[in-house]
């Protein structure tokens, strides 16, 4: 049986598919199920489901499929995951700014992972907050290899001054996996620390995520 013209001959079974994540949720979807809804966004008329499932294959998970590099998928997959990805990201953020930051750190860390899954390489960032330890700004300060980023306490003080900001939050990514801090990064801390403190500003904590 050939579909009405113009129409797509998987229609039936995105409109199903569709309506379990409508009704249940995505917690009785396979990862490839979840992924098939997604890529429908790349390709509104062919069958998802194949290339779902190669992507599950090939990466291991749906959070690694939206994790990978651009590169490694084709342009107009990657679009779509992108998108999905910018999403997440942008609702991790903003439910790290509804809180003060100390009250809400699982919220914090959340956003943190998900802003930081797909680096390879060592990435500073900086979290500004005000009186209220509300994030007011978070930038990335520093790019590096896969196992040093260099940051200069004087720039942070700096842009700490610019924002108004009264405390920050250091956070960098470890690539490796290694959460344990090396002795670069505490002597790097306590020269931020006392940077700031000379000026009022407080340290709160340095993460590695």
């Amino acid at each position: 049986m050939t579909a009405p013209e113009g129409k797509s001959p998987h229609a039936g079974h995105r409109r199903r598919l569709r309506d379990r994540f409508l009704k249940g949720g995505s917690g009785a979807f396979a990862d490839y199920e979840l992924l098939e809804l997604v890529l429908c966004l790349a390709h509104p008329r062919g069958d998802t489901k194949p290339l779902a499932k190669r992507l599950i294959a090939r990466f291991g998970s749906f959070a690694a499929v939206l994790a990978a590099e651009s590169e490694r998928v084709r342009e107009v997959e990657g679009a779509a995951l992108a998108v999905v990805r910018a999403a997440a990201e942008w609702l991790a953020r903003e439910e790290a700014m509804v809180k003060p930051v100390l009250s809400s750190w699982q919220a914090l860390t959340d956003y943190l992972r998900v802003s930081m899954a797909r680096e390879t390489r060592e990435q500073f960032r900086v979290l500004f907050l005000n009186r209220k330890n509300m994030l007011i700004a978070d930038e990335v300060q520093g790019q590096g290899t896969i196992d040093h980023t260099p940051l200069y306490p004087r720039e942070v003080v700096k842009r700490a001054l610019e924002h108004g900001a009264a405390a920050l939050i250091l956070v960098h990514n470890h690539p490796s996996g290694d959460p344990m801090p090396s002795k670069a990064d505490i002597a790097m801390t306590r020269e931020v620390k006392d940077a700031c403190a000379k000026l009022g500003i407080v340290l709160h904590d340095h993460l590695i995520e």
